[in-house]
């Protein structure tokens, strides 16, 4: 069984752009933040952070009862996709990237001479070169495997800065030294399903038969795709679905009035339409959830013929916002339903939605043209600010059609 993926994963990634583009942070345990306020968490930490016991989401007061010298920057996403592109473009040119997992992770399939160990190994290190030449502070770890799952795997065995084969001729022992968590699919609450089948090691794991994890996974496909990747067979992924489209923004102190976040929600919808056409999909219902200061949290959902264009999307919104108006709102998410992709939706034969449909696409061409916000709802008017670019880890945003769709990991 060959060696058929190679995995690249920027180490620190947020973190560690911050700390190649102002040098004062190197050294310095860094929590990269949305807002500069105690109330937000960490969406990225740096190593140094890390030894302190800091992790990923954790809310900035508690950080700092771990790390009282936390530094906090201020996320820039547009500049992590200029340094994301520059990746790609390194890889590319020591091996044809073959899949963008996510923001700071690319899977590369190895043909011919490049599946074995010591050509995988020479390419580690010609990536490794590369993006130190973006960057003298930026490193990233390779892992090499015989499937993609495999490979990302190896990718976290040695961090920050390693390289790491996992030989289908060792499997599965040479993964028994791992956590049930260290397998991309396997989270908190895949863990506990585990524990209460009595699984709570790797090496359980792949003792189970392909028939004892199907009731595990609760999936006779899934159970089977299982127990074969953990043997090193190549095993291709399940088509996925989109089912959810949105975007949510926490509100700044001064907005947190029904008045001056409306026009946050506007903007919210505004975005969350230029994406749906964006990926082609229609839309047949808009749920709007609202944080209120004190706790409270409810969501109003309107049906809507099915649709993508701006304005039918916003009066659905609106009229769910009216269903009961916020007193004292702290976050607010736009969200759209009940997706189907254009090529299976019906088209409405009324005249007004089609100019309504053609109007919104047109929105689209003149920001993409002219920049973001270039034309947008006067409602919105004062707000374009708000709800600024955000990155999920599986999704690169494009300008203002960034999604902050979660299929795993976590985003902001």
């Amino acid at each position: 069984m060959p060696l058929r993926y190679l995995f690249v994963d920027m180490n620190a990634y947020f973190a560690s752009v911050e700390q190649q583009d102002h040098p004062a942070l190197r050294g310095k345990p860094v929590g990269v933040v949305p807002v500069k306020a105690a109330t937000t968490s960490c969406i990225a930490i740096s190593y140094e952070a890390k030894r302190c016991g800091v992790k990923g989401g954790m809310p900035v007061w508690e950080a700092r009862k771990l790390c009282p010298d936390l530094v906090l920057a201020l996320a820039r996403p547009e500049r992590y996709v200029e340094v994301h592109h520059q990746m790609v473009d390194v890889v590319n040119r020591v091996v044809p990237v073959t899949q963008v997992m996510s923001i700071d992770e690319v899977s590369c399939k190895l043909i011919g001479a490049e599946r074995s160990a010591s050509k995988a190994e020479e390419m580690s290190r010609g990536i490794k070169a590369g993006v130190r030449k973006i960057g003298d502070y930026l490193r990233c770890s390779v892992g090499v495997g015989p499937n993609g799952m495999l490979a990302k795997v190896a990718a976290d065995m040695q961090k920050p800065d390693g390289f790491t084969v996992i030989d289908p001729a060792d499997l599965p022992g040479r993964l028994h030294g791992l956590e049930l968590t260290d397998f991309p699919g396997i989270g908190p609450r895949m863990e506990a399903r585990l524990h209460r089948h009595g699984i709570t090691t790797v090496a359980q794991l792949t003792r189970m038969t392909g028939e004892q994890l199907s009731r595990v996974w609760g999936s006779k496909v899934n159970g089977w795709r299982w127990w074969y990747r953990l043997r090193g067979d190549d095993v291709p992924e399940k088509p996925t679905k989109r089912r959810t489209i949105g975007h949510g923004h926490v509100l700044p102190p001064d907005l947190r009035t029904a008045e001056k976040a409306w026009g946050v929600m506007v903007r919210l919808v505004h975005k969350a339409a230029a994406r749906l056409r964006k990926v082609n999909y229609w839309a047949g219902q808009v749920v709007v959830t609202v944080a209120e200061a004190d706790g409270d949290r409810y969501s109003t959902a309107r049906p809507v013929p099915p649709c993508q264009d701006t304005f039918t999307l916003l009066q659905a919104a609106a009229a769910g916002w009216a269903d009961r108006l916020p007193t004292r709102p702290f976050k607010i998410d736009v969200v759209f339903t009940d997706l189907v992709p254009a090529t299976s939706a019906t088209p409405s034969l009324f005249p007004f939605q089609q100019q309504m449909t053609t109007l919104s696409h047109a929105m689209d061409r003149v920001n993409k043209a002219f920049g973001p916000n270039s034309v947008y709802l006067g409602g919105m008017f004062g707000r374009t600010k708000n709800a600024p670019m955000r990155i999920a880890f599986t999704h690169i945003p494009d300008e203002e059609t960034e999604s902050v769709d979660q299929l795993r990991g976590y985003g902001w």
